[in-house]
């Protein structure tokens, strides 16, 4: 049986997502919204997929023995697929008067961002875990 490889960048891809991801978060944690303020089940959505990239990052660093690759590359391509969506969707149902103040906030953080921390949470690659 063949060994199935996944695309050279798919790495970068989910990297770049959970950057992004990770941006978003940060300045939502900024603008002084109340809890209220926020659509809690997009939040939740948001934290699921990015999660899912997570786990898709760990899995390329292990042995793909006992998994699906075809499977897994269809779950990793649709979560990225929904991942810009749903951020925006959620920006978009934010309170108007924080919305440009978020945007600025996400770019600020996004050019500051370690990007070694695409790996929170991810085991074996989190920092903050081995310090």
């Amino acid at each position: 049986m063949a060994r199935f490889v996944f695309p050279p960048d798919l790495r970068s891809r989910l990297e770049m997502a959970r950057l992004e991801s990770l941006a978003l978060f940060r300045a939502l944690d900024r603008v002084g919204l109340q809890p209220a303020e926020i659509p809690q089940p997009l939040l939740r959505t948001l934290f699921e997929l990015d999660a899912d990239c997570g786990e898709a990052l760990l899995c390329l660093d292990r042995p793909p023995k006992g998994f699906n690759g075809a499977a897994m590359l269809k779950e990793i391509t649709d979560t990225l697929k929904k991942l810009p969506e749903t951020r925006q969707i959620l920006r978009e149902q934010l309170p108007s008067r924080v919305r440009a103040k978020l945007k600025s906030f996400e770019e600020i953080i996004g050019i500051a961002q370690d990007p070694q921390e695409a790996y929170n949470g991810v085991p074996g690659r989190d920092k903050a875990a081995r310090s």
